[in-house]
């Protein structure tokens, strides 16, 4: 009685087990897309961050930067944890376009230096990823990936306000 209870008990959580991994292999081909870009963008704002800690020369700028790169590591880990628990792989580089806008920003220097990384990094960069997660909030269809969003939202948003007043400062 008591091996059929456990052989009952064991075959329950192997059931379990098995649901919990099918879940994580049926999520969607749109939002594993989804979880990818949010770490994309992640990665292009460390590293765009990480170049304007060493060469901007103004405070407020040298500020925003390793604002950006401490709150991006932080919802690049909690992309991973996602992507971990889905079984989902995400790029480790920032992509074409964003290595591009960093070799761009290694040629200048100065105030001009200053005014491409707040525009390009700051302004236009948070702008379309502020516009991508209100959509991942409500289009994604996994609970996680739709919660990540909406956990970064905000933070992207904050970053947005910040770029745009700092944008004015330059001037």
């Amino acid at each position: 009685m008591k091996t059929n209870r456990l052989l009952a008990a064991l075959s329950l959580a192997f059931a379990a087990t098995g649901v919990a991994f099918a879940q994580n292999a049926t999520v969607a081909k749109a939002d594993a897309d989804r979880l990818a870009a949010i770490a994309q963008a992640n990665l292009a704002e460390i590293a765009a961050g990480k170049i304007a800690v060493e060469k901007s020369a103004n405070p407020d700028v040298k500020a925003f930067a390793q604002k950006m790169i401490d709150d991006h590591t932080t919802g690049l880990d909690d992309t991973k944890k996602v992507a971990a628990a889905k079984n989902i792989t995400l790029p480790t580089a920032p992509d074409a376009a964003h290595q591009k806008m960093a070799a761009e920003l290694q040629k200048l220097s100065g105030t001009e230096f200053d005014k491409a990384y707040i525009k390009q990094g700051g302004v236009a960069d948070h702008a379309k990823v502020h516009a991508k997660l209100k959509k991942d909030m409500t289009g994604a269809k996994d609970a996680d990936i739709k919660a990540l969003a909406t956990k970064l939202e905000p933070i992207v948003a904050e970053h947005g306000d910040m770029a745009k007043k700092l944008q004015e400062s330059l001037k």
